[in-house]
């Protein structure tokens, strides 16, 4: 057997393990998306608790503003994971091309 017929019987088995590779990043990003949506939900039914029990209290007649401080609350824990997730994203990036260079 020459070496381009090792190389024909090798390249199937380097597709299928690419193959499986990408389902099992595909199957992560699904899992992660998944937790992520009910993670969410949990903080939501939390923030929506603290608003009716505190906010709510001290001002009873207060539909809008519940509401506001409600969507306030939420924008900014968004902006916070938001803005630190892509700090660790650069700070990871930064570590492999370092790692490249290297």
């Amino acid at each position: 057997m020459d070496q381009k017929e090792q190389k024909d019987k090798i390249s199937p088995k380097k597709d299928d393990a690419s193959l499986h590779v990408a389902v099992l990043k595909q199957m992560l990003t699904l899992a992660t998306s998944g937790f992520g949506l009910v993670a969410a939900l949990a903080w939501n039914s939390l923030i929506q608790e603290f608003v009716n029990s505190y906010v709510k209290k001290w001002l009873p007649q207060s539909g809008l503003v519940s509401l506001l401080i409600y969507a306030l609350l939420i924008t900014t824990i968004a902006v916070i994971v938001t803005y630190q997730l892509s700090k660790v994203i650069k700070r990871v990036e930064g570590l492999q091309n370092s790692n490249v260079s290297k």
